[in-house]
């Protein structure tokens, strides 16, 4: 009986840490627009470097000086993102567009 509870539990506790960890990261505006992502990253890069260094200091450790990121992560995901829906978007037409060439590459093979 016991042997069936311990795989049902450690299911029940990584399920409940999943379903935290998602909502923690919807709550603080991580799953929403890219504005919202970014001004959840400024106000992270605000807070945890104090947080880091009291936990270090009860902790008695030393760690280096967290370094600076000078540019956007939201402009470079909303670049990728816009190129990959770019490029899926002239999808149907290149394809059509190679389809035809092949075809016309085939017939003249033919004649």
């Amino acid at each position: 009986m016991a042997a069936r509870l311990v795989p049902a539990a450690r299911f029940i506790i990584k399920g409940s840490l999943a379903g935290a960890a998602v909502y923690v990261a919807y709550d603080q505006g991580l799953l929403g627009s890219g504005a919202e992502g970014a001004e959840a990253l400024k106000k992270a890069q605000t807070v945890l470097p104090p947080a880091i260094k009291e936990w270090t200091s009860y902790i008695g450790w030393e760690l280096p000086p967290t370094p600076k990121i000078d540019f956007s992560p939201s402009d470079s995901w909303n670049k990728g993102v816009q190129t990959v829906m770019s490029a899926l978007s002239v999808a149907p037409t290149r394809a059509y567009e190679y389809t035809m060439e092949g075809w016309k590459y085939m017939k003249d093979l033919v004649k």
